[in-house]
């Protein structure tokens, strides 16, 4: 670990920046699953499944208590785990309470996707019933994209590959 000076924050810097050791650099690391909550299991495996053509992984438990994983059919090795919110013991019942607010108003998850064909996947989306946040877009830092909210509220960007 690299300390820096303590700066104006009183807090010292972890991050080795420009003094990286050539074994943190040289890490193979990949994303293999990511988190996105849902508060309907079935709701969810719809959408991912016969929404968006995700395969399913794994699909545990019960109820709210189930655990579904799915991913895109062509990257075996990346997964979206839809999981229920607050299931750490060590939550509070005010913390569930604000994850549940946060859900409610889709601020709590969110992922980036992508497409090379995206108003093909926007067409696909919108006809299967998908609550539309934005349509395809060109935006000004460079991406054309468009958003939708899955059953649980999460916010799903949709990126044009390029």
């Amino acid at each position: 670990m690299c300390l820096r000076p303590v700066g104006e924050t009183g807090q010292e810097s972890r991050s080795a920046g420009e003094e990286a050791a050539a074994s943190v650099i040289g890490m193979d690391i990949t994303i293999h699953t990511s988190f996105l909550p849902h508060d309907d299991p079935d709701a969810s495996l719809a959408f991912y499944r016969d929404t968006l053509g995700f395969e399913v992984r794994n699909d545990v438990g019960g109820g709210r208590m189930r655990w579904i994983t799915v991913g895109p059919p062509k990257q075996p090795d990346t997964a979206i785990l839809l999981a229920p919110p607050a299931t750490d013991p060590g939550i509070t019942d005010d913390e569930r309470r604000t994850i549940a607010e946060m859900m409610a108003k889709g601020t709590y998850g969110w992922i980036l996707l992508a497409s090379p064909d995206l108003d093909d996947t926007f067409d696909r989306v919108q006809a299967a019933g998908a609550e539309v946040v934005q349509e395809p877009i060109e935006q000004p830092y460079g991406v054309r994209d468009c958003a939708f909210r899955d059953p649980a509220g999460n916010l799903i960007r949709i990126q044009e590959l390029r």
